[in-house]
């Protein structure tokens, strides 16, 4: 029987979350026998693969495992190029699933056949450190968004937690795997939204944060690389991304919308620090943003 969904896993140095992750896959609500597993694994250093394996042990879903190191753009393709279902639903190996989540994302796109790609909202609910949550959060409202308003014009989806039908990635050729680190997401909604497809959000919810704690080490690293390889995705994609809103004073500003918005959500005052969280982090983002600009005008040897 031809599987309906391809749950599509890349990975890399998760072992401390993956666990759970594959657990929360493996436990949903939806058909195993018309359910796949496509994982990509990026060279783990640790024993994040192991790991996987011995979760997948004694699963009936149908599952493959690759191992691909040349960036996420060529990751992603790989799923795609290996998925045999009608949909491919992203998760991340630091994310967990409710029971429901895959039904209601299959549900949701069988009802709106003018969709190509839809994301599941973001719990918000605490993680396993202040810093963590406030990521959290800050995730959950940056997705709080109408797709189909012009508004949405520069805000990308994303692919965890999202759907996407095969078909439509297809048919815009997929992946580009030269976009290594981050943006390929992106780049994949722009081509999809050009060909006529409709982008948008469903009630699906789920748990994507830190669970082993997230530092400010690990912030600053992960929004500097973010930075970097956003300065390849503006060549090919000029105009997505307006330069005033990667300068820090602007995520102050997005920051303190964020924590109005929050407050009213969660009523939790700990919001109120998102300000300074997002000036932390875009500046680190546009730094890395910076180094990206210079290292396309160095000479090369």
């Amino acid at each position: 029987m031809k599987p309906i969904v391809t749950i599509g896993v890349c990975v890399k140095n998760s072992e401390e979350t993956v666990n759970e992750a594959i657990e929360s896959v493996l436990n949903q609500d939806f058909p195993k026998e018309l359910t796949e597993l496509v994982i990509v694994d990026g060279h783990s250093r640790d024993k994040t693969l192991e790991i996987i394996r011995d979760s997948l042990r004694e699963t009936s879903i149908r599952t493959d495992i690759f191992c691909e190191n040349d960036g996420l753009g060529r990751a992603r393709q790989m799923v795609v190029d290996n998925a045999r279902g009608k949909y491919i639903v992203w998760v991340d190996g630091d994310m967990v699933l409710p029971r429901d989540f895959v039904r209601k994302q299959v549900e949701f796109m069988e009802q709106h056949l003018e969709v190509g790609i839809a994301k599941g909202k973001i719990a918000l609910e605490p993680a396993s450190n202040m810093l963590a949550t406030l990521e959290a959060f800050s995730r959950a409202a940056s997705k709080m968004v109408d797709y189909h308003s012009k508004k949405a014009y520069s805000k990308a989806l994303g692919t965890s937690g999202s759907i996407y039908r095969t078909h439509a990635i297809t048919q815009v050729g997929g992946f580009d795997k030269d976009l290594k680190g981050y943006c390929e997401d992106w780049d994949v909604e722009i081509k999809v939204k050009a060909a006529g497809w409709l982008l948008d959000s469903t009630d699906a919810k789920y748990l994507d944060y830190e669970r082993r704690g997230l530092t400010w080490k690990n912030l600053w690293s992960r929004y500097w690389r973010r930075g970097y390889y956003t300065h390849y995705f503006l060549h090919k994609n000029k105009g997505m991304l307006k330069h005033y809103r990667m300068f820090p004073p602007a995520a102050f500003i997005s920051g303190l919308l964020y924590a109005r918005r929050l407050f009213k959500l969660t009523r939790k005052k700990t919001v109120f620090l998102l300000p300074v969280q997002h000036l932390f982090k875009m500046t680190a983002f546009y730094l890395g943003f910076l180094r990206g600009h210079l290292n396309s005008y160095e000479p090369k040897s």
